[in-house]
């Protein structure tokens, strides 16, 4: 629609090329055409689904002249390589992203991706195997990067990670997840510069979590409460954001979803709350 406004009169381009606009992106009502599968990448997207997407990007990534700050992805808006590293080249002054599917992009390229987004400082992602390379990058290019919202388990893995190569982030949200108590103190004694962190409505185990190539593990043991370690270690943070009620109907979701949330079964854009205000949507 943009796209033909702009072809209507001089007029309409110069509104619809005005870089005041193009500031923020947002796609978050684009979702991709899709069916889960068994076999890597565990999604197999409609052709249509990928040419509509590619089209809105061509649009917009011209009309925006590389002046999309923040940009937007729904979580289930499957990008492929070739989408994410065009994307990338011509958004390189982003601050804010927003993408959690990247089941589709191979490990090479977000790492690329991050290389071109120097300026990045907000990124919210999914839980991903073997994090340590992704999170590397982050930490090696994106000088500024302050902010990260994991949508998914945070296992020690992770956590090791963000400790090892974003020593210093300030905001860390793993709200409605699966967070094991030894991941969870790895974060608070290794993160000094961390200020805000938000685990409200998560699933929190006493052990840590399993790695996924290991068998089925025997029931885990779920904290009620937290103790009076971690509320100490947690003491320094200027917020500290918790919910671990009954009568939380998040929390009672997260449990029911065994601390993966399937956000498909509820209000269309609940994905999109987060209790620190930076990082909602």
């Amino acid at each position: 629609m943009i796209f033909a406004f702009s072809q209507v009169c001089s007029a309409w381009h110069l509104a619809c090329t005005d870089q005041y606009i193009w500031q923020r992106l947002d796609l978050s009502v684009l979702q991709s055409n899709f069916i889960r599968t068994t076999v890597e990448p565990y999604v197999y997207v409609h052709s249509q689904s990928d040419e509509r997407l590619i089209r809105v990007l061509h649009i917009c990534l011209n009309l925006s002249d590389g002046n999309i700050l923040t940009l937007i992805f729904h979580y289930n808006l499957y990008v492929n390589n070739n989408q994410l590293a065009n994307t990338a080249t011509r958004c390189p002054r982003l601050k804010r992203l927003v993408m959690p599917a990247w089941n589709r992009i191979e490990r090479t390229e977000i790492c690329s991706a991050f290389r071109i987004w120097g300026d990045l400082e907000s990124l919210t992602m999914p839980s991903i195997l073997d994090p340590a390379s992704v999170i590397e990058e982050i930490g090696r290019s994106c000088r500024n990067f302050a902010e990260l919202k994991i949508m998914g388990p945070c296992d020690m893995l992770f956590a090791t990670a963000l400790v090892s190569y974003l020593p210093n982030l300030k905001v860390l949200s793993v709200r409605c997840a699966m967070l094991s108590k030894p991941a969870l103190v790895i974060i608070l004694e290794g993160l000094k510069m961390l200020e805000v962190l938000n685990i409200s409505h998560c699933v929190i185990t006493e052990d840590p979590l399993p790695a996924p190539e290991d068998p089925p593990p025997a029931p885990m043991t779920i904290l009620t409460k937290l103790d009076e370690s971690i509320l100490e270690k947690a003491s320094r943070l200027r917020e500290f954001l918790t919910c671990m009620s009954d009568f939380c109907i998040m929390c009672q979701r997260t449990r029911n979803d065994e601390g993966m949330m399937r956000w498909y079964k509820y209000e269309e854009d609940l994905w999109k709350v987060d209790e620190v205000k930076s990082l909602a949507i």
